[in-house]
């Protein structure tokens, strides 16, 4: 018989407000002292670890089950992205074929709350054969697994945040925790730098900001606003009106720039009240303009005009020749702002 919907609900007990924020701040609290707790363990275990990680001429191949694979697929990752080339191995799918996988030049992380997942032991004998070492993130450092392992980590917790005391909560923190402990102390003794963290990710807004080149998304040529030194003040605006960058440089004969005309510029010429088809732009122009080198990193333009409070920058080499011009819009297209 088909039971409507309404007769399956069951229905909740009443639960004030206050009772659920108390709730919410007893796991935050609980899982906050489980971290602390990890200080303690960053011991010669640890550094034992990330010597065997630092000296692994293959892969770091992250295994776990359950909740402890979930936790195992974010270290795994964060030790991808963070210079120490990584993937997830699902024990149950190992002895089935997945092992093959695994190298003699690779490393194994294996993470078991318990120490006795029998899927990670299944596999442990084939691991060994290939002369893999073994580090361990447990819960239980007098386990099988803890024994059989180079290193075990511990990562016990007093107790869960869960009040049932069942659900990993608290264990799978600390486990995380460690994790990411692992990978940035490899991060920072490998001399990973900002620029190689965003080779790993070139299609987000960080690859962007990190790698993209002031060369990469300037104006060049004819789109580059230019006027000779002898231009009169209605050239200038008509260049300004041509490229639609809010200025011009303002260059010699040798195509050096010696100075920059902004819109801000033009405001306070006419406040003089000026003839702009006699006055001579060299005299109204800015001549300490504000420049960069078209190596630079775009986000590092950015920051110079932010700093400077200034919307365009002209683009030299390094016989202060103009090669290009860009401005804010220009960063903002290319994802940079």
């Amino acid at each position: 018989m088909n039971l409507p919907i309404d007769d399956l609900s069951i229905e909740a007990p009443p639960v004030g407000d206050d009772a659920l924020r108390a709730s919410g701040a007893a796991v935050i609290r609980t899982e906050a002292e489980a971290l602390q707790a990890l200080v303690e363990r960053i011991d010669g275990g640890f550094t034992r670890a990330c010597r065997l990680m630092l000296g692994c001429r293959g892969r770091v191949v992250v295994t776990g089950m359950g909740k402890s694979g979930h936790v195992g697929r974010k270290i795994s990752a964060t030790l991808a992205s963070a210079g120490t080339p990584s993937f997830f191995l699902h024990p149950g799918e190992a002895s089935h074929g997945d092992l093959g996988m695994v190298t003699r030049y690779d490393l194994m992380l294996a993470i078991s709350n318990s120490g006795e997942t029998a899927e990670i032991v299944t596999i442990l004998p084939a691991i060994k054969r290939l002369g893999v070492p073994v580090i361990l993130l447990a819960g239980n450092p007098a386990s099988r697994l803890a024994r059989a392992a180079e290193v075990c980590i511990d990562v016990s917790v007093a107790h869960e945040a869960c009040p049932l005391g069942l659900a990993p909560t608290a264990s799978s923190t600390a486990t995380l925790a460690m994790g990411d402990a692992l990978a940035v102390a490899l991060l920072e003794a490998r001399g990973f730098s900002a620029e190689d963290f965003a080779r790993s990710h070139p299609g987000g807004r960080l690859g962007r900001r990190l790698l993209l080149h002031i060369a990469e998304i300037m104006h060049t040529g004819d789109d580059v606003p230019r006027v000779e030194l002898d231009a009169t003040l209605s050239q200038a605006l008509m260049e300004m009106t041509r490229t639609s960058l809010g200025m011009t440089a303002v260059v010699a004969a040798d195509d050096s720039v010696a100075g920059i005309f902004t819109d801000g510029d033009l405001r306070r010429a006419l406040e003089q009240a000026i003839d702009v088809h006699q006055a001579r732009v060299a005299d109204l122009m800015t001549a300490e303009f504000v420049n960069v080198r078209p190596g630079v990193l775009a986000v590092e333009g950015l920051n110079l005009m932010q700093q400077r409070a200034i919307n365009a920058l002209l683009v030299v080499d390094d016989a202060g020749r103009l090669v290009g011009a860009l401005n804010m819009h220009d960063l903002l297209r290319a994802g940079v702002l």
